[in-house]
């Protein structure tokens, strides 16, 4: 049994395998495709797997994330030379450099402390033009949708490239202050076993929508999912949040 997490190369091709292309990816996608040929920031981008379809869309693409590995991967796959791949944070963005911003893949939830999510908060204000959109998605904590993530409930297969199927799933560590923490396991053939470990912060709407407004931010809308819904009223559990930097 081994500890890692997705920062290392090895755990890069089992992200993929865990996370294809779904409907979050084309909600966010739309949303982009709203300003056409759009400067689009995708902050916390992974692999790229929504970045190179904004660039393929005909935007002008910038895909940041601190984890080499990822971004590594992300530039190997094919078109990647459309997008500007940048290792980093919130922190390296230029002024007033994108008309949209996204963080999918609920990216958000992992910024736990509460200075760092105003940090990062400013930054893409700072980052967008007076009017640019901001969008992301965030888990809403009534839906205490960890509670799913069991030995049982979550037990998954993912087929790799090479054809390995690895068995997954998730379990849950500590619920404590609005922090969830957990271990995936991962168990290649052989019985090679990994482990990597995380926690998540669940903010509520209102802590979220007071964060947004003390960055300077106005918010759209607040969907429950990704069809549209109200709060509180889909299966998928989520806030998907709409904003734009004010003027």
């Amino acid at each position: 049994m081994r500890r890692g997490d997705f920062l290392e190369p090895h755990l890069v091709t089992v992200y993929d395998a865990e996370c294809p292309w779904g409907r979050d990816d084309g909600f966010f996608l739309s949303v982009a495709n709203g300003s056409p040929r759009a400067r689009v920031l995708d902050l916390g981008c992974g692999t790229g797997r929504l970045t190179l379809a904004l660039a393929a869309a005909g935007h002008t693409v910038t895909g940041v994330d601190p984890a080499r590995a990822s971004l590594d991967a992300a530039r190997a796959k094919p078109a990647a030379d459309r997008v500007t791949w940048i290792e980093g944070t919130s922190r390296v963005l230029p002024d007033r450099a994108f008309d949209v911003a996204v963080l999918t893949s609920h990216v958000a939830q992992e910024i736990r402390a509460d200075d760092k999510w105003a940090r990062t908060l400013a930054d893409l204000r700072r980052a967008l033009v007076p009017g640019g959109r901001l969008a992301f998605d965030s888990r809403d904590p009534a839906a205490r949708r960890w509670e799913r993530w069991n030995p049982r409930d979550s037990r998954r297969r993912l087929a790799l490239p090479d054809g390995r199927v690895v068995d997954a799933w998730t379990e849950v560590t500590e619920v404590r202050d609005g922090l969830v923490s957990f271990v995936h396991h991962y168990v290649f053939p052989g019985a090679d076993e990994l482990l990597s470990s995380g926690t998540l912060r669940f903010r509520t709407e209102e802590e979220l929508r007071a964060s947004l407004a003390a960055a300077g931010f106005t918010v759209d809308r607040i969907h429950g999912g990704w069809g549209g819904e109200p709060v509180g009223t889909s299966a998928d559990g989520e806030f998907v949040v709409l904003a734009r930097a004010q003027d």
